[in-house]
């Protein structure tokens, strides 16, 4: 199996039955998936995914560090290219995230 594979089909944490609350989808880099309502964005992501994004300088998967807010290792960011911290912040029905910044067009010439 692909790394890639690997990553869609298995996340980096597993979830213990959970009868009381409803299963919500929400975006992630194009792709519909599933999370329990009262989900942070990070429990969301990494259910789903094995990392929550790629360093920006040495490119290696990061999953988050604190847990509290406190790092900004966390961040994923919105569609619309808003920077979310994924630890404290709770997943909404239909929410539409990306693991990676909008790119910077290159200036005209």
């Amino acid at each position: 199996m692909k790394s890639t594979e690997r990553q869609r089909n298995q996340g980096q944490m597993r979830r213990v039955k959970d009868m009381a609350r409803k299963t919500l989808t929400f975006t992630l880099d194009g792709e519909t998936v599933e999370a329990l309502e009262g989900d942070t964005v990070m429990t969301a992501i990494l259910t789903n995914r094995t990392h929550l994004r790629t360093n920006e300088f040495s490119g290696h998967p990061h999953a988050g560090f604190c847990l509290m807010g406190a790092c900004q290792d966390c961040w994923v960011w919105s569609e619309d290219g808003v920077r979310i911290r994924s630890c404290s912040t709770l997943i909404t029905p239909q929410m539409r995230l990306r693991t990676s910044p909008l790119a910077i067009p290159e200036p005209a010439k």
